[in-house]
């Protein structure tokens, strides 16, 4: 134990602590799994005084977002169960930029803890609040915790350089709708959040009319709720905010009994003459939200017989395909991968870009498509009766 802690209380701390931070093995993991496999406690709030102690259990991201679930003790003493939020704040920062104005030292948060016992489709789905971010120059980001008790145990009190931080609108918060879920900090499973500029600009002090919001720029996911191809009303689903999945795995014994959602004409304009009333794609759709960092989604497509799905290209985000059945025709810009020199050069329409010059490749299982930003793919089953099918990642660049 450190010696200059005794000097403070008397009672010993958990010996644990300092068992994890002497542990050879965490200076090996931090390095090589960060932040999932150890955390630098020492940087949360309330290690301002050295009688606090953290114990972080879990931890999750979402492009630069990061949350943590932890313990926090005072005086050797368990205090309180915390969530703690991290928000780089690149995207806000990015938008608030466009209206002239800069973040300053405050933020605000939209947080909804998801009820496990509640459908995803249901209307309200756990309890939410509207919390204050601080800048933090330690992380280099805005961030709270929210504590499940800001109260001292029985006989202590909080340290001075401590209690300035808690309350309503501190960097140490309580949120009384979120008391039974962060008691039982272990199953909270989900979580939204989702970020926007501070009501008053600081330090000038007027309001801000518009405030701009980082809430995940209109992304939305997609669900089978509709057989009709191209039903998006539907089968697209606003998400509006950012998931945070704390599950630790997820098994799929077989993805192709996933309902489908169908596509007409997917990535193609009405007037690109390779149009029809026949050309429908079905999408399995594994894994979208539940993923950390920049994935977006994980899917498997099936092109029937004929079918084609439309030359398009990606400009801010990187896809993978992987054919796993079938044999096919893709579409590659020209000049996107050298290597394809070899293969036929055809005139391409490019979904809401004209037509551009394409290197035409053939694919059959074991074939990968890496396609970069900026990049140009698109994919066709010439055959008469047999499907192509492929998995595809997709993911934003950083």
């Amino acid at each position: 134990m450190d010696p200059r802690l005794s000097e403070l209380f008397p009672e010993p701390a958990d010996p644990k602590f300092d068992q994890t931070f002497r542990d050879p093995f965490n200076d090996i993991f931090k390095v090589v799994f960060y932040p999932d496999r150890i955390y630098h406690a020492a940087y949360l709030n309330a290690t301002r005084s050295p009688r606090y102690r953290y114990n972080v259990s879990e931890v999750r991201n979402a492009f630069d977002i990061t949350v943590l679930k932890a313990k926090v003790y005072l005086d050797g003493i368990f205090l309180s169960n915390v969530l703690r939020i991290e928000y780089r704040g690149a995207r806000l920062t990015e938008v608030a930029r466009e209206k002239n104005r800069f973040l300053r030292e405050q933020i605000m948060m939209h947080i909804r803890l998801l009820d496990p016992e509640i459908p995803d489709n249901a209307p309200e789905q756990g309890p939410q609040a509207d919390l204050y971010l601080h800048f933090d120059k330690w992380i280099n980001a805005y961030q709270t915790e929210i504590w499940e008790s800001v109260s001292a145990p029985p006989r202590k009190y909080h340290d001075f350089k401590v209690l300035d931080q808690i309350g309503r609108m501190g960097s140490i918060t309580s949120v009384f709708a979120f008391k039974d879920i962060i008691r039982d900090l272990r199953s909270l499973r989900r979580l939204e959040v989702s970020f926007r500029e501070n009501d008053i600009d600081l330090p000038f002090g007027y309001f801000i009319r518009d405030p701009q919001w980082d809430n995940n720029y209109t992304r939305n996911h997609q669900a089978p709720v509709s057989p009709k191809p191209s039903d998006n009303d539907k089968n697209t689903i606003p998400d509006n905010s950012y998931l945070i999945d704390f599950q630790r795995g997820h098994f799929f014994e077989d993805v192709d009994s996933l309902d489908p959602v169908r596509y007409l004409n997917g990535m193609m304009e009405p007037k690109n003459p390779e149009c029809n009333g026949k050309n429908i794609i079905e999408m399995r759709w594994v894994l979208q939200r539940e993923f950390a960092s920049s994935v977006v989604f994980f899917h498997k497509v099936t092109i029937p017989p004929g079918m084609i799905e439309g030359t398009h290209r990606h400009v801010g985000t990187e896809e993978l395909y992987c054919i796993v059945e079938g044999e096919g025709i893709a579409y590659m810009g020209e000049g996107d991968d050298p290597a394809n020199a070899k293969y036929p050069l055809v005139d391409r329409v490019i979904y809401g870009l004209g037509t551009a010059p394409c290197r035409q490749v053939p694919v059959k299982p074991g074939s990968v498509i890496y396609t970069k930003s900026g990049g140009i793919h698109g994919i066709r089953n010439p055959s008469a009766d047999k499907p192509l099918r492929f998995v595809a990642f997709l993911y934003h660049t950083s």
